[in-house]
This record gives structure tokens, C-alpha cells and sequence, in this order.
């Protein structure tokens, strides 16, 4: 546990320069190399495709891309699930298609699992060929649309519409490219994006938000912009109860996760009103052992815990409604927007079928 722990919380803060001291600087100067490297490949890969050089596969259906700047973490499925559900009302056959990053061999991944859950009826296809992925759902299921999860890096694919989001926490991972950052390219790579949507607006200020709007319209000064929230909304059991979220309300809670951002969930429970005793931050995609549900259970116990919390994410991998002798409950998560929801939905109306 203390390995992974050291990946998920102190590497952050390495990266961050939160951590300071000669090895934490070395370390930076060392990640720095690796990220010139980095940095160049993909950038010179984007010219292969501004300039045509690589070819872009359509598959004859708009795709709608969700996609992000950084590793992970800023809420994409909650709007893949927003975005499943806005067509699905409107009678658009759609399918979701993802890499599948962190599946093993003929099983979903865990924001697919999830996914799985809320949208039963939107079928979910993961290969690391997209076009492929496409074109089968497209064959075989039908699909009028596809909404293309985690895909702003993944250029082989044609689409109408890319989205990006941008977590208000951590827009632009330390401001460096991995691995000396969390940035998966340099920011110039935002003005690709047609529409920009800032997840977890609410922890900021409206003159931090501002000031965050003029440097995204710098980079991307033709995209429109979306404020949403991440508004928690009940606890989720695996075995698919539900409690309202004020069961929680006072309670002496531990909570754990395995996610790209920990400090947005963390920021989610406080303001579900619990009393968080101890907190945990895994590495993103985590698969939790029975030795670590054990240690769990007896943290948890030994800290006078009346439950467990986690993400929905966590719990879709668990698969049980209790860790030792107390029960195990996930913040159910859905997007509220606080500004441009009217716009966005002007650019998702005309990909509707006639």
C-alpha cells in the first residue's frame, strides 16, 4: 500500500513543487529531460496531422469527442453520462467508444463499468483502435452517434465536436508536459477545442475563475465556454441501493479512492457535510487487494468509522456493499451547470439525425 500511496499522493506534490529539498529538486530536473523529449514528440505528431501528413479516418456518423489536457481527473464521465442521456431523449441511437485503458483481456474497464450502470442501453466499446470501435457500433448496433470517452489526444478519429474539460483544481497539470507535469501536451494544443467546459467551478472564486477564462481564451479563443459542477446527489451500494445524501450528514466517515484528481472527490465529501476522519488516495485505476480491504477495515474500525466512502469508480471494481463489518456507500455524482448550457446545446443539436 505504501508504494502505491507514495504514486497517487507524494509524487503529486513532487511535481507540484509543493514538496521541496535537494532530492525533490533532482527529481524535477531529471523528469524535466524526459519532458523536452515528450514534448517534441507530440508535437511534432500534431503536425503530421495539421498538415495532413497523417490521415484522419471518418466513419460516417458525427463523433463527439470528451477528452481533456491532463492525466485524467477532471470528471469525464459524469459528462459522458450527461451526454448519453441528452441524445438518448432525443432518440439518437449513440454508442460510447473508449481505449479501454486499464481493462484486463475481455472486460470493461472501470468508468466503462460505471457507465455500464447509468446508461444500460448505450452499448460501450473499447479497442485501442478506435476507427475500428467505431465502425463495428456503427454495423452492428446501429449507432446514429458516437460520443468518442478520453479521445482530444486521439486524432486518428474524425469528429464534429470536440469537447475538453478542465478541472478548476488543476487545469493545467503544474504546468509542465509528463512527466514533469500532468499534461498529456502542451497547452497550445487547446485550441483545437470547439467547446471548453471548467469541472468543479464552484471551488473557485468568480475572479480566479475569470482569470482562468483569459488564459484558456488565449489558447483556445474561438471555443465556447461551460461552468459545471460536480453535485453529489445520494450514496450508491454495489448491490444497488441508495441512501440520501443527508444519512451522511454529521457522520464519522474514512474515505478512499483510486482516480486521476483525489482532491476533487475530497472536496465532494466536505461539502456533503460528513465528518471525514481519514482519507486515502490510490494511484487512478487501482484494483484493491483482499489484504488492502483488510487494512482498510481495521483503519477504518480503529478510527471509530460508522462507514466507508468512495467513488463510483472504486466501487464498480469492489463489487461489495460492506468492507470488514461496515458498510461501503459512493457518492453518486452527476453535472449541473452553473453557466453556458445553452450554448453548448446549440453545438450538440445540429449532430442530431434529421
Amino acid at each position: 500500500m505504501n508504494s502505491d500511496l507514495f504514486c497517487a499522493a507524494d509524487f503529486r506534490e513532487i511535481l507540484s513543487g509543493r514538496h521541496r529539498g535537494v532530492g525533490a529538486g533532482a527529481l524535477r530536473g531529471v523528469l524535466q529531460v524526459g519532458e523536452w523529449f515528450y514534448t517534441a514528440a507530440i508535437r511534432q505528431r500534431n503536425r503530421r496531422y495539421d498538415r495532413g501528413r497523417a490521415t484522419i479516418h471518418r466513419v460516417g456518423v458525427p463523433v463527439v469527442s470528451v477528452g481533456n489536457l491532463t492525466l485524467g481527473g477532471t470528471g469525464k464521465t459524469p459528462l459522458v453520462r450527461w451526454l448519453g442521456r441528452w441524445f438518448s431523449d432525443r432518440g439518437v441511437r449513440l454508442a460510447v467508444v473508449s481505449r479501454g485503458y486499464g481493462a484486463t483481456a475481455g472486460q470493461l474497464n472501470d468508468e466503462a463499468r460505471e457507465l455500464q450502470q447509468s446508461l444500460p442501453r448505450v452499448p460501450h466499446l473499447q479497442n485501442p483502435d478506435r476507427v475500428a470501435a467505431a465502425r463495428q457500433a456503427i454495423a452492428a448496433d446501429g449507432a446514429q452517434l458516437i460520443v468518442l470517452d478520453d479521445g482530444f489526444q486521439h486524432r486518428r478519429i474524425g469528429r464534429d465536436l470536440d469537447i475538453v474539460l478542465l478541472d478548476a483544481l488543476e487545469p493545467f497539470g503544474f504546468g509542465h508536459v509528463f512527466p514533469r507535469g500532468w499534461l498529456r501536451e502542451p497547452i497550445e494544443g487547446l485550441r483545437r477545442a470547439d467547446v471548453v467546459v471548467l469541472s468543479r467551478a464552484d471551488l473557485l472564486d468568480a475572479g480566479a475563475r475569470e482569470a482562468l477564462w483569459q488564459t484558456i481564451r488565449t489558447h483556445a479563443p474561438q471555443a465556447i465556454g461551460a461552468e459545471v459542477i460536480h453535485a453529489p446527489r445520494r450514496l450508491l451500494s454495489a448491490v444497488g441501493a441508495e441512501m440520501p445524501l443527508d444519512a451522511v450528514r454529521g457522520q464519522p466517515v474514512v474515505a478512499f479512492c483510486g482516480i486521476g484528481n483525489p482532491a476533487g472527490f475530497r472536496q465532494t465529501l466536505e461539502t456533503c457535510g460528513c465528518r471525514l476522519l481519514g482519507f486515502r488516495a490510490f494511484s487512478d485505476h487501482h484494483r484493491y487487494t483482499p489484504a488492502e480491504l483488510d487494512q482498510m477495515s481495521d483503519w477504518a474500525k480503529g478510527l471509530g468509522a460508522s462507514m466507508l466512502v468512495c467513488t463510483g469508480k472504486d466501487l464498480v471494481k469492489l463489487s461489495a456493499d460492506q468492507v470488514g463489518n461496515r458498510p461501503l456507500w459512493a457518492v453518486g455524482i452527476e453535472i449541473e451547470f452553473l453557466s453556458g448550457q445553452q450554448a453548448f446545446e446549440s453545438r450538440l443539436q445540429p449532430l442530431c439525425p434529421v
